[in-house]
């Protein structure tokens, strides 16, 4: 079987080369790193990119979903840019827990946070 982690095409890219991104706001102060991608399991689309924010060699360190459609790729950096601060991602829904169950209130608490479409009906 093919890697698909070494193909890209236009602006395909696998999920793997994503988590690890750095995520910027608008002025590039650097505010995290997609650890990873909440997939809609029926269209495959990309709906929330998990951040991890703060901490210091992994203590302490916050996860931050922050919709799909908040990010957007900037070549120059070659990382994603995000319309927050950091102070209001510290206000952000967030979680620290990796027993943390998702459930349709956060996704909307999620969204709302963030002006988003909601993804939950």
């Amino acid at each position: 079987m093919a890697d698909v982690t070494s193909i890209t095409s236009g602006t395909l890219i696998a999920a793997e080369r994503v988590n690890g991104t750095n995520v910027y706001n608008p002025a590039g102060e650097k505010l995290g790193s997609v650890e990873d991608i909440m997939l809609d399991k029926v269209s495959g689309h990309a709906i929330y990119a998990i951040m991890s924010f703060g901490g210091f060699l992994g203590m302490g360190e916050k996860h931050h979903p922050l919709p799909w459609s908040s990010l957007k790729y900037d070549t120059s950096k070659e990382g994603y840019v995000v319309d927050l601060d950091k102070k209001q991602l510290e206000g952000a829904p967030s979680y620290d827990d990796r027993d943390f169950r998702w459930t349709p209130d956060y996704g909307r608490e999620v969204d709302k946070y963030y002006g988003a479409p909601t993804y939950w009906t």
